[in-house]
This record gives structure tokens, C-alpha cells and sequence, in this order.
């Protein structure tokens, strides 16, 4: 068997509550501002909750052809222009200049979704109550289901690899990079497109994760709602977008010339096999998956400069997930530096972890590390350096981005910063 190859991220593309790019949302990000307002999309009606972390500025027109987006749903647009600001930054010349060595066939695409066309499901359904179930859209099938993100990309740039796209709750994204990481590593494909979309500020995403009160209630002031780690979080906030990475083979990347922003080291892959949402006791499944991604990149704890906390603002996860970064990291775990970028964009679900991913690249890349706003009232279970509020001026060399979702399943990704 050949020996692993090195995977190394050349292409980043974002779009967030912050705004549409991936330069714009980190700006928004390192200020500390948050994209949580009162949502547009429907009319609030006997929901308690009408905050979201709404994208603000996405104008389909600008990615793609207008015929062309209105056969897709909302998430899948946004995982397509996600994909061309990636591609743009990359320079990935798929399809075009075989001569660097790319063969359309050893490139991948593993884009998921957490649900996948939920808009369109509920427009669909409308439709069919109200004028008849034989006035249904052709493409109806085709705006929903999550597969279809992958498969317009692949469509787009000429990528004939594997095309899939995986689907875990919270963890969709980060599963979908560190598959996309493995597939390169043992020699299945050269490059690929990995990460996650998201688009369900809808009546059914509100009004169903609102009765599992999983939502916080806190929504009088929208942008201090998302409150992770802090004594008195109630609950996450809904968050909608995409996050998508390019991902090559080293040599491929270097023979091109192309610019390399950060190299995935490690990936873990585990489920805590203990209950549909609760987090297993003391983080028992985040603690074994950590450790795997850790053993996966050959690194010891203190080895990691900096942690994206999956930090969801919820009572249960924050506590959890901080007990389980004490275990693993032992007494660095007061030095490491931990945030939750969802206290700015909300929880973008199966996009969450993709753009996480890209965050930390971001941090390994400036050397600045963004804060967990609204952090005001310290709670004694959640006692180590969330970065509060402010951003802070450090470079780090290696990085740990947690992803936990319903169902119990764990995905953890390592990067670190690029040396030849």
C-alpha cells in the first residue's frame, strides 16, 4: 500500500448571516459582530421564536444562471456559489488544463446537507393542498432532496469522482471534509469539494426545533440571543448558509503553483450511541472522538493552539463539550483558546461544520483568533478562555474544529498551518 498523501486546503468559499463571502463574513466574524435578526422569510403566527441568523445579501444572479436557480432550493444555491467562490480561490483548473495532471475523474464532490430542500418541501406541499397535487413542479423531487448540491457542482465543474452527500445533523460539513480528506490521503481522488449547506429558516425549521425547545426564547434583542458558554443561555439560534472547501493532494497543489491556506492533518469519525439529542454524560463520544483525531494527526493535546467548540448555546452541550475538552486536554485545557463562531452566525446545522472548518483555516491563516460574543455572566460548568466578546491577536499552528450532532454523531477535524 502506498504511504498516506498530505491534503491541503487551496479554496474557501462562505455565506453566512454575515453576509455573501468568505472575506465578509470573516470581517464580520474578528469584530465580534452578530448576523441574528428578526426574520422575513413568513410571518411569525403563534411561534415564540422569530430571530434567525438570516443570510443578508445573497443575490442568486450573481453565481448563476436565473432560469437555473429557480429549479433549485434556497440551500442548494447557496452550496453552488459557495463552490465558484472556492473554485475562484483555488484556481482548481478541473476539466481545463490537463497538463497540471487533472483528470475530471479523480475529482470529488462531498457536499451535504443536514435536511436538505426544506422551503421547497413546504412551498411543494401548499401548492398541492391548496391547487391540487397534480399541479406539483417537475423539479419539485429535484429541489429537495440534499444529493442535488453535490451533483450540481459536479455538473458545473466536470468533476466525475465521487458525488454524495452526507447527512448527520450538526456534523454534516465536518463528515463531508473529512471523508473528502480520506478519499484524497489514500489515493481515491487528487482534489475535491467538500463541506455542507444549509437553508431552513422556514415555519416547519423554526416551528419544529422550537418544539423540542432546542431554540432559545431569549428574543428580544436578537443579536445577544446566541449566547454560548454563558450562565444563562436557553437555547441555539437558528443559522442558514453554506460552507465549502477545496481540498488537494500536495503535489498536485504545488506543481499548479497554487496557494496553499492550511493542510488537514486529522479527522474522527464516532457516534456517543446514547440518545436522540443529549449529549452523552461528561461528553463520553466528544471525548473518544477528539482523542481518535488527535491519534489520526500525531499530535499530542497541547500540540493545539486553538479550538472551534461546536458550542451551541444550549445548556447541555456547552456544559458537555467543556468536560470533555478538560478530560482530553488535561491542563492545557486552561491555555488552549476555545470559541463558538455560532454566537455570530447562529447554527447553520449540517452547513455549521463546513464553515467552521473554513473559520479555522482563517485563523491559521491571519493569526487571529475570533471571539464567543455575548459572553457576560461567567457559569461555573463552563469555566475555561472562550476568547470573550473580543477578538484576539495570536498565531497558532494547529487547530481542532468539534462538530456534534443529533442522533449522537461526532466529527472532529484537525488542522494546521501549512509548512513545506
Amino acid at each position: 500500500m502506498n504511504a498516506p498523501r498530505r491534503v491541503v486546503i487551496t479554496g474557501t468559499g462562505l455565506v453566512t448571516a454575515l453576509g455573501t463571502g468568505t472575506e465578509k463574513s470573516w470581517q464580520g466574524l474578528i469584530k465580534g459582530q452578530s448576523g441574528i435578526v428578526r426574520q422575513t422569510r413568513f410571518e411569525k403566527g403563534p411561534l415564540k421564536v422569530d430571530i434567525a441568523g438570516q443570510v443578508p445579501d445573497f443575490d442568486a444572479g450573481a453565481w448563476m444562471d436565473k432560469k437555473e436557480a429557480r429549479r433549485m432550493d434556497l440551500f442548494c444555491q447557496y452550496a453552488l456559489a459557495a463552490a465558484e467562490m472556492a473554485m475562484q480561490e483555488s484556481k482548481l483548473p478541473v476539466g481545463q488544463d490537463k497538463a497540471n495532471g487533472y483528470d475530471p475523474t479523480r475529482v470529488g464532490v462531498i457536499v451535504g446537507s443536514g435536511i436538505g430542500g426544506l422551503m421547497s418541501f413546504e412551498e411543494s406541499h401548499t401548492t398541492g393542498m391548496t391547487k391540487g397535487w397534480d399541479r406539483l413542479s417537475p423539479f419539485f423531487i429535484l429541489k429537495m432532496i440534499a444529493n442535488m448540491a453535490p451533483g450540481r457542482i459536479s455538473m458545473r465543474y466536470d468533476c466525475k469522482g465521487p458525488n454524495w452527500g452526507p447527512v448527520s445533523a450538526c456534523s454534516t460539513s465536518a463528515h463531508a471534509i473529512g471523508e473528502a480528506y480520506k478519499s484524497i490521503r489514500f489515493g481515491e481522488t487528487d482534489a475535491c469539494f467538500a463541506g455542507g449547506s444549509e437553508a431552513v429558516v422556514t415555519p416547519m425549521g423554526i416551528g419544529g426545533f422550537e418544539a423540542m425547545r432546542a431554540l432559545s426564547t431569549n428574543t428580544a434583542d436578537p443579536a445577544k440571543a446566541s449566547r454560548p458558554f454563558d450562565k444563562n443561555r436557553d437555547g441555539f439560534v437558528m443559522g442558514e448558509g453554506a460552507g465549502i472547501v477545496v481540498l488537494e493532494e500536495l503535489e498536485h497543489a504545488k506543481k499548479r503553483g497554487a496557494a496553499i491556506l492550511a493542510e488537514v492533518v486529522g479527522y474522527a469519525a464516532n457516534s456517543d450511541a446514547y440518545h436522540e439529542t443529549q449529549p452523552a454524560p461528561e461528553g463520553e463520544g466528544a471525548v473518544r472522538c477528539m482523542k481518535l483525531a488527535l491519534q489520526s494527526a500525531g499530535m499530542k493535546p497541547e500540540d493545539i493552539g486553538y479550538i472551534n467548540a461546536h458550542g451551541t448555546s444550549t445548556p447541555f452541550n456547552d456544559m458537555n463539550e467543556t468536560k470533555a475538552i478538560k478530560t482530553v486536554f488535561g491542563e492545557h485545557a486552561r491555555k488552549v483558546m476555545i470559541s463558538s463562531t455560532k454566537s455570530m452566525t447562529g447554527h447553520m446545522l449540517g452547513a455549521a461544520g463546513g464553515a467552521e472548518a473554513i473559520v479555522s483555516t482563517l485563523v491559521l491563516n491571519r493569526g487571529i483568533i475570533p471571539p464567543t460574543i455575548n459572553y457576560e455572566t461567567p457559569d461555573p460548568d463552563c469555566d475555561l478562555d472562550y476568547v470573550p466578546n473580543t477578538a484576539r491577536e495570536v498565531r497558532v499552528d494547529a487547530v481542532m474544529s468539534n462538530s456534534f450532532g443529533f442522533g449522537g454523531t461526532n466529527a472532529v477535524l484537525i488542522l494546521k498551518r501549512f509548512k513545506a
